[in-house]
């Protein structure tokens, strides 16, 4: 599972340890040395996770963590305190601060890699590993690659996250603010007609292979991938295509 991880960290050997060990797992990496850059950096998107130590100049990352989480906008941010703190109080302190995790440094980077991805699951239980297969189409989330018989569908990570859900999810209809949760994350701040947009272009890259009709709008409510086409047809007008 690839993520958008923020890396706070007033120390350039531990940040360059960190941007080399995610990117080389296929996470991107952005890096702040304090509390006050990465404020400015969350400022111009929120990433999925973030990777936070405890003593930073200025600005504590346990005060950063009780400020976040106090606005609406990031209270929901996935934080993992990678500290040189030891202490049982300091890892409680920063659990009950809001912290999903907590781990002492110095560490192994494949620990921190199963932690990133067992916080992540725990955040995004509906981000979906596991390679599906219907209706002619083929997704794999760990090639990030999906097949529409034997031509190569080209989507962007937007609308191959919606696909993966609503292939993981099929027949069930999904309104539009629980596919901006499901999809898009619970901290994300966004108008709901983000999805039709969205939709729109899942359904013009599907559209070569004729498969843009599996991704059916459900009249006042929402959306729903349909593995059959017979079965759409026999619901009638409750559904727009």
């Amino acid at each position: 599972m690839s993520a958008h991880v923020l890396v706070v960290d007033p120390d350039p050997a531990v940040r360059q340890l960190l941007e080399l060990n995610l990117t080389r797992a296929g996470h991107r990496v952005d890096l702040c040395p304090d509390a006050e850059s990465a404020l400015a950096a969350l400022d111009g998107g929120l990433p999925d996770m973030l990777l936070l130590e405890w003593d930073l100049p200025g600005e504590s990352g346990e005060a950063l963590i009780r400020r976040l989480h106090a606005q609406p906008r990031t209270r929901d941010l996935t934080i993992i305190m990678v500290s040189q703190r030891a202490g049982e109080h300091d890892k409680i302190l920063a659990l009950e601060s809001g912290a999903d995790d907590y781990l002492t440094k110095p560490f192994n980077p494949r620990e921190l890699l199963a932690r990133m991805q067992a916080v992540l699951r725990r955040r995004a239980p509906h981000v979906s590993v596991d390679a599906v297969q219907m209706a002619g189409l083929r997704l794999d989330p760990h090639t990030q690659r999906v097949v529409a018989g034997t031509r190569a569908v080209a989507l962007g990570p937007v609308e191959f996250r919606l696909l993966n859900f609503l292939m993981h999810h099929p027949e069930r209809v999904h309104t539009r603010s629980q596919l901006l949760d499901q999809v898009w994350g619970r901290h994300a701040v966004l108008d709901e007609r983000t999805v039709d947009a969205h939709v729109g272009r899942l359904r013009h890259a599907l559209q070569p292979s004729g498969h843009q009709e599996h991704i059916e709008t459900v009249r006042g409510t929402g959306y729903r991938f349909v593995a059959w086409r017979a079965r759409a047809a026999a619901w009638g007008g409750a559904v727009q295509r």
